[in-house]
């Protein structure tokens, strides 16, 4: 049976789920999207998905035709009609279709579609002996630029990262800002354990306002773990006892090398695998 695409407001077969060629969004990246995950039939931190997909859709002054409210119901709704109870959920809101012009004003009726599939960011193997990464030559967007906060449809920067660090042989890129300082991998957040303590960047430094990562800070809190937002250099990444990244799609993985180097012992610590736990145990509950 094909999968069923929420397209303004219709659920069509996957292979009648159509965009048009001039539509903004694939033509110059002019949209915004969220990655979302369900568990045990129930879609998790969607009010904060939501939200951020809004407020990424304010940012750059694209007008969603539906309400947050009817955009809840609707990634539900999609999620009920292919009888998933554990997948990934993709919401996207394009500019729409227009002209071969940048102008935003040519194409005024945005386009909303909902998918709702599997993924499989990395096999089961990874997670229990780490990933390994590089530092990608690909400088994470510029605040002034296109902000780092807003999940655009335009991701050709996490893109070249992650095709630089397959290039290398490794599984991910991590990505610095400007001035150096760690931003975060081509898509994911990243932690630090230094001395039984959490560190990781902030936003300023170019890092997403991941719903991930706030999960796992609350459950670092709940866990009496010091959980502390401050700039990261390469230095302080290659001597942390652990390394870890999180994302909707990764969920919470170690990253046991990085350039080359060891991370602490080379294999996943013992802060990361008590915070996957948890979270596993939080999604499934919660």
């Amino acid at each position: 049976m094909s999968l069923k695409i929420w397209l303004d407001g219709q659920l069509v077969d996957k292979e009648k789920a159509l965009v048009s060629v001039y539509d903004h969004g694939l033509l110059y990246g002019d949209g915004v999207f969220e990655g979302i995950r369900a568990y045990n039939g129930k879609v998790f931190e969607l009010d904060a998905h939501v939200r951020r997909l809004f407020d990424c859709a304010k940012a750059i002054r694209l007008n969603c035709p539906y309400s947050p409210e009817q955009m809840k119901a609707s990634i539900n709704e999609t999620v009920k009609a292919n009888n998933f109870t554990d997948c990934y959920i993709r919401p996207v809101i394009s500019r729409g279709p227009g002209d071969l012009g940048i102008d935003p004003k040519k194409a005024p009726k945005p386009v909303t579609f909902i998918i709702a599939d599997q993924i499989t960011m990395y096999h089961v193997e990874l997670y229990q002996k780490g990933i390994d990464v590089i530092t990608s030559s690909w400088t994470r967007n510029h605040n002034n630029a296109t902000s780092p906060r807003i999940k655009s449809l335009n991701y050709l920067n996490n893109v070249m990262a992650k095709q630089e660090a397959g290039d290398a042989g490794a599984h991910d890129a991590m990505v610095l800002n400007h001035l150096g300082n760690v931003s975060e991998l081509s898509a994911a957040n990243v932690f630090v354990v230094r001395d039984g303590k959490l560190h990781t960047p902030p936003l300023i430094d170019g890092t997403l306002e991941g719903v991930t990562r706030r999960v796992i800070m609350e459950l670092a809190g709940k866990a009496g773990l010091a959980c502390i937002e401050r700039s990261l250099s390469r230095f302080d990444v290659y001597v942390a006892d652990e390394f870890f990244a999180t994302g909707t799609g990764v969920e919470v993985i170690a990253i046991t090398k990085v350039d080359h180097r060891l991370v602490g012992a080379g294999e996943p610590g013992p802060i990361t695998k008590q915070l996957r736990q948890a979270f596993h145990k939080h999604v499934r509950e919660a």
